[in-house]
């Protein structure tokens, strides 16, 4: 499915300024979380504790872990409650109510992780042709400093982006104004020459929209978006149909 604009915008907008979301747009963050789940439940003989399904194990991680991203991002939560409590409400779905394993568990998730290297289709691909064409790419990403450095590294994308721009060092969430801001100012960009391309639709798309940037919404799980991007992509090559 070809790439669609909500404006009559296409290749004649001069943008200079890529920011890329990079989990669960560049960065497969699905496939490389359950491969770390996976090690951690043999690992620590989650199996004899009767957790005999995996899959149904990583469906519940996966529906904690989005629930507490949603309330750290509104700031209802800190970071260290989200990155423990993921595990803990994922064993107590299995009657395991030990916060030692679940703490034990959250740092090794956090030890391995960033060494995973799954990225979507397409990714390497896209990223070095945005470069060719000369455009200056930037993540604006709400994970933690070093593991999404880590995650840069092992994948082999760190080389493509001319900023980082993290949480952590802007002091700020997508979608708050301010993580936009602090972007802006470090890249030196202007808002008329930047857009924003990432896959969620609160805190990439309306945190950038509130803000006067254009959107590209990456809509990999092909969901009826709830608001209007400048552009909705279904796979990173339809990228090349904008820029």
């Amino acid at each position: 499915m070809p790439a669609t604009a909500n404006t009559p915008l296409g290749k004649g907008v001069l943008y200079k300024h890529l920011f890329f979301d990079l989990d669960h747009t560049l960065w497969d963050f699905e496939t490389n979380a359950k491969e770390v789940l996976f090690e951690l439940h043999g690992l620590n003989g989650l199996e004899a504790r009767g957790i005999t399904d995996f899959d149904s194990f990583f469906e519940k991680y996966s529906y904690h872990n989005n629930r507490l991203w949603d309330r750290y991002t509104k700031g209802f939560i800190k970071q260290e409650d989200l990155r423990w409590k993921r595990m803990w409400f994922t064993l107590v779905d299995f009657k395991i109510g030990d916060e030692a394993l679940s703490r034990k568990m959250a740092v090794q998730f956090l030890e391995r992780l960033p060494f995973k290297k799954a990225v979507f289709p397409y990714t390497v691909e896209i990223l070095q042709y945005l470069n060719n064409k000369g455009y200056k790419l930037h993540l604006i990403t709400n994970g933690f400093d070093n593991i999404q450095f880590n995650k840069l590294n092992s994948s082999n994308l760190r080389s493509y982006f001319v900023e980082v721009i993290t949480s952590e060092a802007s002091n700020s969430l997508k979608p708050q104004a301010a993580i936009f801001e602090y972007a802006l100012a470090k890249t030196l960009a202007a808002k008329k020459e930047s857009i924003m391309i990432g896959d969620n639709l609160d805190a990439d798309i309306q945190g950038a929209m509130n803000v006067g940037l254009d959107t590209v919404f990456v809509n990999h799980l092909k969901v009826t978006p709830h608001i209007k991007p400048t552009y909705v992509v279904h796979h990173l090559k339809e990228l090349e149909e904008i820029f």
